[in-house]
């Protein structure tokens, strides 16, 4: 597979859940034969990845063991990997990825940025592959409880910056490691918009960034009907290609999603445009007060949500530059500096 840490375009991870509880599409692939089919879907429909989870990490949801994830898992990755369908695993638990990787898989996406499984590093160390570290606090059932800030950016940037200390040490190459702000993990839905605002801050931390809005229930927020009934989550499809493409033209080197051929369709459009990149010029404020949108003259006047190029309240400058990743080298993922300067 090529190396996709390296990647010149957006990745696109498309998201496959075989479980039974999953918030989006909890039990519709939990049978092998479909989620095999649905993984192959994915990669037909344009991603670069299907991210297979055994393990819901919804708020709330309880744990499984580690016998029933790999069950869960382990068959559909063997047969997406024979079909020619490059696999990411979503799980926070070494014994997990290292049976999986074995089997095939190219990446390791791990919600608990290492924190769930002490063993997680060596197993990706040894392996050489890539590794997703997203933000975490917790498991889903305290996650709620853990949404607690001083500055949401520079917290979570500080924490990440950690996680990543912690992986080098460990030995994994610098060059492996991607970062995830997780969206929705002990996150509130003020605290999704503040991140998406400001991810050149979290680019900085010189490592290509994952960004996975889809479908998450802040999006049903937003959407909600006059009576404020967020919308359900097949609802969401187009809130969620508007925030990957927002996320890509901020510098995001991936989007994790459910709809893939919509987000492929959307970045498409985004590199015939000349791949503009959105420029934060002055600093955000500090949220919205009732996590809807916008404060007052930011927004649209009915109150359902932000404008285009204000969507989290902070103004943003298109730099339709034309130039690909930044303007970095083909083959090299530009300097986290770029991220500052609008690429």
């Amino acid at each position: 597979m090529t190396d996709l840490v390296q990647a010149q375009d957006p990745v696109v991870m498309g998201v496959l859940n075989v479980t039974p509880d999953s918030f989006s599409d909890g039990g519709r692939y939990a049978d092998v034969d479909a989620a095999v089919a649905h993984g192959v879907r994915l990669h037909s429909d344009g991603a670069h990845l299907v991210d297979v989870g055994g393990e819901s990490t919804r708020p709330g949801a309880d744990r499984v063991d580690a016998e029933t994830e790999v069950a869960r898992v382990l068959p559909v990755v063997r047969e997406l990997t024979a079909a020619g369908v490059p696999v990411s695993i979503d799980t926070t638990r070494a014994r997990v990825a290292e049976a999986v990787l074995a089997a095939g898989a190219d990446v390791v996406n791990d919600v608990s940025g290492g924190l769930a499984d002490p063993d997680m590093a060596r197993v990706v160390r040894d392996a050489g592959c890539p590794w997703v570290l997203m933000h975490w606090r917790g498991h889903s059932r305290r996650m709620r409880d853990l949404a607690r800030y001083t500055d949401v950016v520079a917290d979570v940037r500080a924490e990440l910056a950690h996680r990543v200390d912690d992986a080098l040490r460990a030995g994994v190459a610098a060059d492996r490691i991607i970062v995830d702000p997780g969206l929705g993990f002990a996150k509130t839905a003020e605290h999704n918009w503040e991140l998406s605002a400001r991810l050149p801050e979290l680019l900085d931390l010189g490592h290509p960034l994952l960004f996975g809005a889809s479908r998450k229930s802040y999006l049903g927020r937003l959407l909600a009907d006059p009576a404020g009934q967020p919308r359900a989550t097949d609802g969401r499809a187009a809130a969620t290609v508007a925030t990957s493409v927002l996320a890509v033209a901020a510098g995001a080197w991936g989007v994790r999603v459910h709809d893939v051929r919509g987000t492929v369709d959307a970045l498409a459009v985004w590199r015939a445009t000349g791949r503009p990149r959105l420029v934060p010029t002055v600093p955000p404020y500090p949220g919205p007060p009732d996590g809807h949108g916008p404060p007052d003259g930011h927004g649209p006047p009915d109150g359902h949500g932000p404008a285009v190029g204000a969507a989290t309240g902070t103004p943003w400058r298109g730099a339709a530059t034309g130039t690909p990743r930044g303007g970095a080298a083909a083959g090299a993922y530009p300097p986290a500096e770029a991220g500052r300067a609008g690429r």
